[in-house]
């Protein structure tokens, strides 16, 4: 978020050169900061990918603005197409599917262009429970994948626990929905912080990771990372290498500087930051 990354002196010291960093668009944030901060980040040699959400963008002027905003003032080709957090629309969209057939974005030349993944479902989408909606969906997104010259991908939510993260990778297998996953993992951060994200994201069936810990005094007191997570993740990969998940998607809950600190640990030469390696 704007807010987070200036709390930051120099990415290079934290990341990778040329990672792809998503910027939250959390409603209300005004766009002179979005844009300020994917230029900031572009000029630090990074790959930026704002967030597009639907239901705080009012008309298809003011995305078409918001584009011309990113291509012109901070080079963006990419972006994180989403419904949004917020339950009632500002005004004409109210999901990814609507952005995405605006045409904007083709219009614009973005090469890159991600949307929502629901390993654990989403009761905002499926009330009932079930994944028949968001299957539906993400049937039209690889469907448009087809049509557009962009290339597409799916962005999940964090998630603790591998059982429904891999169920669900099958099934999009087995449903012949091909597009690349980049799955969401939670970094380094307090028990407390991380249920108090769980709840707000909507995280479903992993809260009983978290749950379990939570009651293990031995762990209560210890920050959660995600390296059990991702090597079971990787584990799969290898046993299934037709597994749609092509990459991770950190999200820094407990800090930026904790979670890149993780992945430079764990992620061997490739995470290491970009001013370390020179």
């Amino acid at each position: 978020m704007p807010r987070t990354a200036a709390q930051i002196g120099d990415f290079r010291a934290l990341l990778p050169e040329a990672t792809r960093v998503y910027i939250a668009h959390i409603d209300g944030t005004p766009i002179e900061d979005m844009v300020a901060t994917a230029a900031r980040l572009a000029a630090e040699g990074y790959s930026v990918m704002p967030h597009f959400p639907a239901r705080s963008i009012p008309d298809a002027a003011t995305l078409k603005d918001w584009i011309a905003r990113y291509h012109g003032e901070a080079g963006v080709t990419q972006g994180l197409i989403l419904a949004g957090g917020i339950p009632s629309p500002r005004g004409d969209f109210h999901s990814s599917m609507q952005l995405l057939e605006t045409g904007l974005f083709d219009r614009a030349g973005f090469t890159r262009l991600h949307v929502a993944g629901h390993p654990e479902g989403s009761r905002d989408i499926d009330p009932d429970g079930s994944d028949r909606a968001v299957l539906q969906a993400l049937r039209w997104k690889q469907a448009f994948s087809q049509r557009t010259d962009a290339q597409m991908g799916l962005v999940t939510q964090f998630a603790f626990d591998t059982a429904p993260v891999l169920a669900w990778a099958r099934r999009l297998r087995a449903a012949g929905i091909n597009l690349p996953v980049h799955l969401g993992i939670a970094g380094p951060a307090k028990l407390q912080t991380l249920i108090r994200f769980a709840v707000t994201c909507g995280v479903g069936p992993s809260m009983k990771v978290l749950q379990k810990r939570a009651r293990d005094v031995s762990k209560l007191l210890l920050p959660y990372e995600p390296t059990d997570f991702v090597a079971e993740i990787a584990r799969a990969c290898a046993a299934e290498p037709d597994l749609p998940i092509a990459q991770l998607h950190l999200f820094p809950l407990g800090g930026i500087p904790a979670a890149t600190d993780w992945a430079a640990r764990h992620g061997g030469d490739a995470a290491q930051p970009a001013a370390r390696a020179v």
